[in-house]
């Protein structure tokens, strides 16, 4: 059933060369020597190891356990022994390593026991659960945990389901390839995604320059009578975009900051889906994936790949030129060049690209922003992307961020039309990891600070309970020194309460200080009383008068009267 197709702003029409690795079937990779498989692979949590050195491992055994709910578990590729455990490095732009467990295979390839899962009979929270467990993210390229995206929202209707098999980055084909030959697989984990997510649609989208793919969807949803509809969209580049896809799909647009669930939608990728029913129907976890081979190659072909896997093995197997300077890792638009070619491959590895000087000549030089406007025409999410470079460049990154720079997809498109050959992504992804450090140290500080305060508080707290501490000793023993002196019945009066104590010691001050000041008043001699005149004389005899009749001594040192000092 055909239905009415949208569009999304911008995009833009690369040379795709998909056709280079589409001549023949997947084939399966050989084993490689050795297996560097990193504990983190999603979005999220890092697992934890859950084997040390020494340890013989299965093939599909559990060697990282999920770290919270926003994580996935991470399997031995094959079997063997556990070598190391430690930093390698990794297929990241950041060329940093992180924690990876090595196994040497044996070349066995033992299973676990596996054993189907009846999904139908357990509750969807239970579902989820061992989505996790069997490490199934996103294969897409966001390697985003399944099983969260599985849980629709309590406040928002599911409405549509969008499995993705647009595909739409240039040279990649592994979705293409696992359409065509794998098509009842993913339809059945389709159906699976179905009943946990209870859409009213489910619409599968795959770029119309892939013929073969959406027969082979057809036909496949058609045996197994499912009522979901696939669709040829147009071949525009970033088509395969979930929120575009979305876009073209169902005129949905999703606004920043706000995810496709709080309008009622979800998506998926084809392969994803291919990964969730093997590990429900055939209790494999997520240990392998499709890679393209292709680039400057002689055999370009798309392979099943274990993860884990060096890329200096892998690589071979398309026969590289000779002039191969080096891999990128993903497509030509967001794809990136690996820092090592012994990296491994990862659940993110959807294709290899042989680089070369021919095939992907040096660009020019950068030149000044002319304020074209060609950036802006081909942004899909209507951005302003000469803005951001410039406030990048200047580093203003508050005013990058009010230019929404965390809305770019880093899509490539604007730096793919700029006539002044400004590699505006590199631009927008220094700019978002520098406001990403200072977030982190803006976080830093705020923790330091809060735990300072608590270590005030708490040494406050504790002097606090320790004078009531000893308040509380001193009334105890004086409670009990009167007790003592009631049981004795020596007619000695019981002693006061603290309190009262506290009040007659107060009062004893007051009189003592009294009586020194009395004292110092007696001591201390009248100055300057010689030659009184006489009706000064009568005057302070006037005023002693007064102070006798009011019971207070006469003035110190005052000349009694008709007398002289």
């Amino acid at each position: 059933m055909l239905q009415k197709l949208f569009k999304f702003k911008g995009g833009i029409k690369p040379a795709y060369n998909k056709q280079q690795s589409t001549g023949e079937p997947i084939a399966r990779a050989p084993l490689p020597s050795r297996l560097v498989i990193p504990l983190h692979q999603s979005i999220g949590g890092t697992p934890r190891p859950v084997v040390a050195v020494g340890d013989k491992v299965l093939k599909g055994q559990l060697i990282g356990e999920a770290d919270g709910w926003i994580s996935a578990a991470v399997h031995a590729s094959t079997s063997g022994t556990v070598t190391d455990i430690g930093p390698y490095l990794v297929p990241h732009p950041s060329g940093l390593s992180i924690d990876c467990v090595v196994i040497e295979p044996d070349g066995e390839e033992r299973w676990i026991e596996r054993q189907p899962l009846d999904y139908r009979t357990m509750a969807p929270e239970a579902v989820r659960t061992y989505l996790q467990q069997s490490g199934v993210v996103g294969l897409g390229g966001a390697v985003f945990p399944s099983h969260a995206k599985l849980t629709p929202s309590r406040d928002v209707p599911m409405e549509e389901l969008v499995i993705n098999g647009a595909e739409c980055e240039p040279w990649i084909t592994c979705d293409d390839l696992i359409m065509r030959e794998r098509a009842a697989e993913i339809v059945s984990g389709i159906g699976l995604f179905r009943d946990l997510l209870q859409p009213k649609r489910v619409l599968i989208g795959i770029e119309d320059n892939k013929p073969e793919a959406v027969a082979a969807m057809t036909a496949a949803v058609q045996a197994a009578g499912e009522p979901f509809e696939v669709q040829a969209v147009p071949t525009l580049y970033p088509a395969g975009g979930a929120k575009q896809l979305i876009r073209v799909l169902t005129g949905k647009e999703i606004p920043a900051a706000r995810r496709s669930t709080d309008l009622g939608v979800q998506c998926f990728n084809v392969a994803t889906a291919w990964t969730a029913w093997r590990a429900v129907a055939h209790g494999e976890p997520v240990i392998s994936r499709i890679v393209t081979l292709t680039g400057n190659v002689d055999k370009p072909r798309n392979w099943e790949v274990l993860i884990g896997t060096p890329m200096d093995e892998l690589l071979p197997l398309a026969s590289p030129r000779n002039d191969t300077d080096g891999v990128i890792m993903g497509g030509p638009m967001m794809g990136f060049l690996i820092p090592a070619p012994d990296v491994p491959v990862v659940k993110a590895t959807n294709c290899l690209i042989a680089h070369s000087p021919t095939l992907f000549p040096p660009k020019p030089p950068e030149m000044p922003c002319i304020r074209c406007g060609e950036c802006a025409r081909v942004c899909p999410h209507e951005l302003q992307p000469m803005d951001m470079y410039w406030w990048s460049r200047a580093r203003n990154f508050g005013k990058a961020q009010e230019a929404h720079l965390f809305d770019c997809i880093e899509c490539g498109c604007c730096a793919y039309v700029c006539p002044a050959h400004i590699p505006l992504v590199q631009y927008f992804r220094f700019a978002k990891s520098e406001i990403w450090a200072r977030e982190k140290e803006r976080k830093m500080a705020e923790g330091a600070k809060e735990r300072f305060e608590f270590k005030q508080f708490r040494e406050e707290r504790e002097k606090a309970e320790k004078a009531e501490k000893l308040a509380r000793a001193a009334a105890a023993q004086a409670a009990k020194k009167a007790a003592e002196a009631a049981a004795a019945g020596d007619g000695a009066p019981p002693e006061a309460s603290p309190a009262a104590d506290a009040e007659a010691a107060k009062k004893a001050a007051i009189a003592a200080a009294l009586e020194r000041a009395r004292a110092q008043r007696a001591q201390v001699q009248a100055r300057n009383t010689e030659n009184i005149p006489p009706d000064k004389a009568k005057e302070i005899a006037e005023i002693d008068a007064r102070r006798q009749q009011a019971g207070l001594e006469p003035a110190v040192g005052t000349p009694a009267p008709g007398k002289e000092a």
